[in-house]
């Protein structure tokens, strides 16, 4: 999977400790950015970027609007706001209408980081309880980029990544240990 430039990973229920599992497993010197989902109530600050960067000893953010994305981060998104990602590689926050009853929403991410990143993107789904992320990973499929889902009998709640399953084939069905050592082992072609 060389000419990964940018992996996008999308997690509901279950999310905080798949995340942890597999964001810990990246290298330090590991250079790829890492744009996260993580459905959170929005009625509440997040401590979201503050948990896994303890857990993950990453430099890890919650983004931020208009940020410019960089090598070596990981952003997470933040309470009632979709994240994206812009043409000129930029994080852009809003207020559009939740999908799948969710804001931030995976599938919003997908598809913005697809149009951006095209061949160049990963997109990854985890465990979660509702279909949000199926059609953002297929779309992320069919402008070329690569797709990994947590195997359903490995996920904390199996809905989602069989929702994705239902929608496409994936390149990959693996474990989060295996989600975890396949990112490890990416090289950006920017490098």
């Amino acid at each position: 999977m060389n000419g990964i430039q940018a992996v996008v990973i999308g997690a509901s229920a279950g999310g905080v400790t798949a995340l942890s599992t597999v964001l810990g497993a990246l290298p330090a010197n590991f250079s790829i950015p890492v744009l996260c989902v993580l459905h959170l109530p929005d009625d509440r600050h997040s401590q979201l970027a503050e948990v896994l960067q303890r857990r993950v000893r990453r430099p890890v953010r919650q983004a931020c609007d208009k940020e410019p994305i960089t090598a070596g981060q990981i952003y997470v998104a933040g309470p009632g706001y979709h994240l994206s990602v812009e043409a000129d590689f930029s994080l852009s926050l809003s207020q559009e209408e939740p999908v799948h009853f969710s804001r931030p929403a995976i599938d919003f991410l997908f598809t913005s980081a697809a149009d951006a990143y095209g061949r160049a993107l990963l997109g990854v789904l985890l465990t979660g309880a509702n279909e949000d992320g199926a059609q953002g990973l297929a779309y992320i499929k069919n402008s070329g980029g690569r797709t990994v889902v947590q195997d359903p009998r490995d996920a904390q709640v199996a809905l989602m990544p069989e929702a994705a399953l239902a929608l496409h084939q994936p390149d990959l069905i693996l474990s989060l240990s295996g989600i975890g050592q396949l990112l490890a082992t990416l090289e950006s072609s920017e490098c």
